[in-house]
């Protein structure tokens, strides 16, 4: 089983960046693992994914060039560095996990255990 406990979310003007932190416990297999956000209003929506040995990522179209994900399986932690930040990009962000194949990258909802959720506000 796995605990999931994202941090780093607050208040940046658009054009500046930020990293959020997804500290994970209690892992025995491998796991991919996957940035969320959901907006006031709207669906949760897939940000970006990494497969469990950090080779492979994947990115919603919205932050392609923008977000970069990456993973420190030695702490197991997962981080979203976000550059150019938009207004739109305000929401709260839930990191996510789900076992999977070493080069498998997981895309959608279908993860099995996800965090809290941290607030991201981006102001005009």
């Amino acid at each position: 089983q796995v605990q999931l406990v994202e941090s780093g979310g607050r208040l940046v003007q658009a054009g500046g960046s930020l990293k959020l932190s997804c500290g994970a416990s209690g892992r025995t297999f491998s796991y991919a693992m996957g940035w969320f956000r959901q907006a006031p209003g709207k669906e949760r929506e897939f940000v970006a994914g990494i497969s469990p040995n950090g080779v492979y990522q994947y990115y919603a179209d919205s932050v392609k060039g923008r977000f970069t994900i990456s993973r420190d399986n030695a702490m197991n932690t997962v981080y979203l560095q976000m550059n150019n930040l938009k207004p739109e990009d305000t929401a709260a962000y839930y990191c996510a996990a789900k076992p999977a194949r070493t080069w498998e990258v997981v895309r959608g909802t279908s993860y099995d255990y996800w965090g809290q959720g941290t607030q991201v506000t981006v102001s005009s």
